[in-house]
């Protein structure tokens, strides 16, 4: 055996990926990365205000401070400051006998209006992982592991290949068995193929992921309209009037009718306030961006396993309306390229095949390691017409 053929059956043993069986696709992404912001920065961003709002009102005591008048004992001052946090309601003089009142309740609501909010925030995130991440992650294991083994299949073909080409004494015979298989299209391994084709027909990915950004976007805009309707109607307000005249006090005339409070936590209030509204802003562009992405597809990916037999997708021209399953699986293979090791070897043969002369003929991943290894892609001139060279 020759030292060519001994460097080519190593270098082809060299392309062979490592095979991969159980734990060790474990690692899958099964959230896109702007997904995963989403949702950390949506959920998370609630609950770090909450905990400011709970330190602020454990840290200073009374949400309020009322100026009860001055013959108040100091249990009497805070008898006042209790009774009016837990009515939080103002009340003004809209007339000689007309007591206006307005609530002041989102004072006292406001922490636990932002945990209700992480929760709200957190139901699309459990929609994706019990409708969806199921189905998603056995897709994307069948589909990584069957594209590094259409890869796999391939080099084995060319060591194949070779080794029939030194065992073979008459160079006629292997060529025209070579030709015959590729006219019958015996280096070709549709299964995944037709897989992704079929996922074209199927909705069920998309239609949950469409879904989850969807409520994300529902529940943004309840969030604005919450925060427009009731936070702004007291966002400016620092002090209220505050009535105690209730009860057994009705009746008392040392008690005066309203008492001025002051809301010591209104700038928690407005910090928390402005901070929603500046959060969801923001997230708001990223989650249409990612229901932008379903409209184009990922043609790089693809174009790199074009190099594949029978992976035509492209130049075929099956590619349809990209609102549908496999475009959303493709997406998430773009997430995990570190578990796709094909991608790289195949990425690499993609440049060498756009730099290497037009005039072998390249198609596939088998096409350039025969060249590789030392065997011409294609029967050999002197070799088209053996007739001719027997009978000059």
């Amino acid at each position: 055996m020759s030292l060519a053929h001994i460097a080519a059956e190593y270098m082809l043993s060299d392309a062979l990926l490592p095979d991969r069986r159980g734990p060790c696709l474990k690692g899958l992404r099964l959230e896109l990365p702007l997904d995963r912001i989403v949702k950390f920065v949506s959920v998370g961003a609630p609950l770090l205000l909450m905990s400011l709002a709970f330190t602020q009102e454990f840290s200073s005591g009374s949400p309020i401070s009322c100026f009860s008048p001055s013959n108040f004992s100091i249990r009497q001052a805070a008898y006042v400051d209790s009774s009016c946090w837990d009515s939080l309601v103002h009340h003004e003089q809209d007339g000689p006998r007309q007591d206006k009142m307005k609530s002041l309740w989102p004072h006292k609501a406001l922490p636990y209006s932002l945990l209700a909010l992480a929760l709200l925030m957190y139901l699309p995130v459990l929609l994706w992982q019990y409708a969806a991440v199921p189905a998603l992650s056995s897709d994307l294991l069948f589909i990584i592991s069957e594209l590094d083994k259409s890869y796999n299949r391939s080099i084995r073909l060319v060591q194949h290949m070779l080794k029939i080409r030194q065992e073979s004494s008459d160079p006629y015979v292997f060529w025209d068995e070579l030709e015959k298989a590729r006219k019958e299209r015996y280096f070709e391994f549709p299964l995944i193929e037709r897989y992704l084709a079929c996922k074209q027909r199927s909705h069920s990915l998309v239609a949950t992921y469409l879904l989850r950004n969807s409520l994300l976007l529902l529940f943004t805009s309840a969030t604005y309209l919450y925060l427009g309707h009731f936070h702004l109607d007291v966002f400016f307000q620092e002090e209220f009037s505050c009535s105690i005249k209730t009860g057994l006090l009705s009746d008392e005339t040392h008690v005066p009718n309203l008492i001025t409070c002051r809301l010591t936590s209104l700038s928690i209030f407005r910090i928390v306030s402005l901070s929603s509204v500046a959060i969801y802003a923001i997230l708001v562009p990223v989650v249409i961006y990612n229901l932008t992405r379903l409209c184009r597809w990922d043609k790089r990916l693809l174009s790199v396993y074009e190099m594949l037999p029978a992976f035509d997708l492209l130049s075929r021209k099956m590619l349809g309306c990209p609102i549908n399953d496999l475009n959303v699986i493709l997406l998430f293979l773009r997430a995990n390229i570190s578990e796709l090791i094909s991608f790289s070897w195949l990425s690499v043969l993609c440049v060498l095949k756009d730099t290497t002369t037009q005039k072998h003929n390249i198609d596939t991943v088998v096409d350039f390691m025969t060249l590789l290894a030392g065997l011409e892609p294609s029967k050999p001139k002197h070799l088209t017409n053996p007739a001719c060279d027997e009978h000059p």
